[in-house]
């Protein structure tokens, strides 16, 4: 199965997904569903939603359920978008101008407050206790994620072991949390609803580091944003810090005063160093041992169309054109 399988397997199913999304988006406030289109309809794989369809079809639940839970977890993703780009003073977003240069800083945080007070209504609606408490420690620690992020924005003294916490928090928990509904609706055991919370955060993982490797190396036509973006936000990501790890301390003092200028024009020379001390492959290593490891939580459950299919997912993720 490839990853267009997939896609075509669970086609009736996102369309619902879809409709559900447009149905809830309905607002007097007309600039509410103006933006949230724009950035949910600039060509999201809806990579969440599938996540969950699959998990809630592996323990055996193909109910109506799974398509506003769906929703929810795109809204809360799509909020999380809108607030970074605001953070960031991104100017695109998945090859389009992104809402906060279209509309203003202040109405993509409150579309974005609106995507998640929406989730909350949601969830209230569907009354699955483990399902709010599940969500609501997440955008919680989805939160803690973006403060220390800042936090630790162009700090060259960054660790691998805070990022990979930046990355659990911010990007690995919502994509666990998918996993583990799908868990929660096919009312299976705890053991399988821990092993699928675990495949979740290990698929996360390796899906970030796989993200910030390619704003090194993808094409920006391909990507969705420009190359070197996150080091001209002063984001340092695992393959950078692995290179300031090995580096020289010549080459150090080099990036540091690069990072603290935030203007992107020495991202060349910074990828040649990066090249240089393995950067990219030590990075996308790290990405591939995540994967294997998400793979083996899913040993307990039977061979299935379902099984299939996140097993091809969490191989396209480590496979993304570089």
């Amino acid at each position: 199965m490839q990853i267009q399988d997939v896609f075509q397997y669970y086609e009736n199913d996102l369309k619902r997904v879809e409709e559900q999304m447009e149905m809830y988006l309905r607002s007097e406030v007309r600039l509410i569903p103006e933006i949230i289109n724009h950035l949910i309809g600039s060509g999201g794989k809806r990579f969440r939603p599938l996540l969950l369809l699959a998990s809630a079809e592996l323990c055996g639940y193909r109910g109506e359920r799974r398509y506003p839970m769906s929703a929810i977890i795109e809204f809360i993703h799509t909020a999380s978008l809108l607030h970074d780009d605001v953070i960031d003073r991104a100017e695109t977003r998945r090859g389009k101008t992104s809402a906060n240069r279209v509309w203003g800083n202040a109405a993509s945080v409150l579309v974005g407050d609106f995507l998640y007070s929406k989730s909350f209504k949601l969830m209230t609606d569907d009354g699955t206790p483990a399902i709010l408490k599940l969500l609501s420690t997440t955008t919680n620690t989805m939160s803690e994620g973006e403060v220390f992020q800042l936090m630790k924005a162009g700090d060259s003294s960054i660790t691998e072991k805070e990022y990979l916490s930046i990355v659990e928090k911010k990007t690995s928990i919502l994509i666990s949390a998918a996993c583990a509904i799908g868990g929660i609706l096919g009312n299976t055991s705890d053991g399988q609803i821990e092993a699928l919370t675990r495949f979740g955060m290990r698929l996360g993982t390796a899906f970030q580091i796989t993200d910030d490797t390619l704003d090194y190396v993808a094409k920006e036509e391909e990507f969705g944003k420009a190359i070197g973006q996150d080091l001209s936000e002063g984001k340092l990501t695992l393959p950078l810090i692995r290179t300031l790890r090995k580096s020289t301390p010549e080459e150090k003092a080099f990036i540091r005063t690069e990072i603290e200028k935030k203007d992107g024009e020495a991202t060349d020379e910074i990828i040649a160093i990066i090249n240089r001390y393995d950067g990219i492959s030590y990075a996308l290593g790290k990405a591939r041992n995540c994967i294997d490891e998400a793979r083996g939580f899913l040993t307990p459950f039977a061979e299935s169309e379902a099984k299939t299919a996140l097993l091809t997912i969490s191989e396209y993720i480590i496979e993304r054109r570089l």
